[in-house]
């Protein structure tokens, strides 16, 4: 499964580059605060298998006024760095990768 384009973001990682995206509306789950905030991370060369990223928050348009988090591009680097020292090689294929930052990886909206 590869990520769709539109929408996403280029990011260069220890000189390998990467797009990555969040969902722009929530989804039911995470409009209702069941479910955190989401992004998705892949290489750009050869995308095979996706790093899917958890954030300790809230979708920052939850519909019950939840606090929420910004992901930032600093954000988005410490989490491929870290999924990669956990496992995840991004060029084989395979399912997607799930990886649950702490508190201390979000900035705050």
């Amino acid at each position: 499964m590869t990520l769709a384009r539109k929408g996403s973001r280029r990011i260069v990682v220890d000189g390998v580059e990467y797009r990555w995206k969040v969902r722009g509306r929530p989804t039911y789950c995470q409009g209702l605060g069941w479910s955190p905030l989401t992004f998705v991370a892949e290489t750009t060369e050869s995308p095979r298998a996706l790093l899917v990223v958890e954030m300790p928050c809230a979708h920052p348009s939850n519909w019950v006024a939840l606090p929420s988090g910004a992901v930032l591009p600093r954000t988005v680097a410490e989490a491929i760095r870290t999924g990669l020292a956990r496992g995840w090689n991004p060029t084989s294929p395979g399912p997607a990768f799930t990886l649950t930052l702490g508190k201390s990886a979000v900035a705050s909206v």
